[in-house]
């Protein structure tokens, strides 16, 4: 096997070099050391993947809204995931997204530079990212990302300057659409009307915009896009440029995950299952990647506001007996994952109260 050779040395790679470079040389064809992350990443396909129709939620008939809402409750329980259609965001504007995220990332490695993080509350970060694998070692992820808050306050990268107004427009309509869910999933968690917009106080509801660019690989089972992890919030919303590559656990087997045009992949995360107290849990997912195309992915991460104390509602945990989390502010939350990611669901198992915590 010819040895890896780009313009970026492998012993040069840093959590912030730019993957895309790399998969650019020509020169290029086994994965280097430092991406070396054996993988199976075969998985099945389903046609059991929840869908949810968005349009029968807020204008469909009685018997419409009901059967949605029992389809939404059965695929946060039983799945954690469901493909959204008919969600009322237009098509454009999902192309829009996605376009102008694949132009941050052709700028010149400069502009993007200036984003590299200093710490996890910096507000817009970029790089490629690591993760330390279960041998306890440092592995470089096969992705460039950017990541930055967009509400309560809105923070853009100066460059592509039409990303700031298409940002602002996605930022506002998947918000919209996710509370709207939130709401639907209160009432299916039989909580007062009203009480998941109070205690998450979602008016000033956190948004994370997040943009990850996967380039070919020249060996896909022997590097990752991201490792199997859980999400930080309560609803994440992903879309895609029509290459596949996000991968759920369901019943301890990986699926593939395939969306029709214009739809959107929502898995539930750390807070939901939080809030309900275990009822809804929140999904194991993994990025893969591939030798043939480039992966561009837009995800919008939904959560509590930053100050809200999300612990598991008050009425879950009278029927339950005992609550199954310890509270924490949200942003903690956030920001404790986001600076020292591992593998799994570690930061939700540090707040799981064990039964000898009890």
């Amino acid at each position: 096997m010819a040895p890896a050779i780009a313009p970026m040395k492998p012993s040069n790679i840093t959590d912030n070099s730019f993957v895309k470079v790399l998969a650019e040389s020509s020169t290029l064809n086994s994965v280097p050391s430092q991406f070396s992350f054996a993988n199976d990443s075969r998985a099945s396909h389903s046609d059991s993947i929840p869908i949810v129709d968005f349009s029968h939620l807020v204008s469909g008939t009685p018997d419409q809204r009901a059967k949605v809402l029992r389809d939404l409750d059965k695929a946060c329980r039983e799945w954690g995931f469901f493909v959204l259609v008919n969600h009322g965001i237009p098509e454009s504007l999902l192309k829009a997204i996605i376009e102008a995220s694949l132009e941050y990332f052709e700028l010149p490695e400069e502009d993007k530079r200036r984003y590299e993080a200093k710490s996890a509350s910096d507000p817009i970060k970029s790089g490629s990212g690591s993760v330390i694998n279960t041998a306890n070692h440092r592995v470089h992820l096969w992705r460039d990302f950017v990541k930055s808050y967009v509400h309560p306050q809105f923070h853009c990268p100066e460059k592509p300057h039409k990303l700031r107004d298409v940002l602002a427009e996605f930022s506002e309509k998947t918000r919209s659409v996710a509370r709207k869910l939130l709401r639907d999933i209160g009432e299916n968690l039989g909580l007062e009307k009203g009480y998941v917009d109070e205690v998450l106080k979602l008016d000033s509801c956190f948004q994370l915009y997040a943009a990850n660019y996967y380039p070919p690989c020249p060996q896909p089972d022997q590097a990752i896009g991201l490792p199997a992890h859980t999400d930080h919030g309560l609803l994440t919303f992903l879309i895609h440029n029509g290459v596949a590559g996000l991968q759920i656990q369901h019943n301890g087997e990986w699926f593939n995950t395939n969306s029709p045009q214009n739809s959107i992949l929502v898995n539930t995360a750390d807070h939901l299952e939080i809030l309900s107290n275990g009822r809804y849990k929140s999904v194991r997912h993994r990025a893969v990647v591939n030798n043939v195309a480039t992966r561009i992915s837009v995800v919008m991460a939904n959560g509590a506001a930053p100050d809200a104390v999300v612990e598991p509602a008050g009425a879950l945990v009278e029927q339950d007996g005992r609550a199954y989390y310890h509270p924490m502010k949200f942003i903690e939350y956030v920001e404790t994952m986001l600076s020292n990611r591992l593998q799994g669901k570690s930061n939700l198992d540090c707040i799981k109260i064990q039964q000898q915590d009890h």
